[in-house]
């Protein structure tokens, strides 16, 4: 039989400390799974990304706006 949030006693917890769970769970997940092989090129990518965040770190677009941004392509 398969656990459930309340068999679990999980849906007494807060908001909060369930989603600390579900992280939790999730990492527990991935730490088992293998590393996925990435190309050469995605490597390259990411670290030119990652080299262009250091240099330039108030180069961002806050959250709500790219949130607006993706609504108004929805049209909503």
């Amino acid at each position: 039989m398969t656990p459930t949030l309340e068999s679990l006693g999980l849906d007494q917890l807060s908001r909060a400390d369930r989603v600390a769970v579900a992280n939790a769970l999730l990492e527990s997940v991935t730490a088992e799974l293998p590393p996925m092989p990435i190309s050469e090129g995605l490597r390259q990518e990411l670290s030119r990304r990652i080299d262009d965040d250091d240099a330039n770190p108030d180069d961002v677009i806050p959250w709500e706006e790219v949130k607006a941004q993706a609504r108004a392509r929805r049209g909503k």
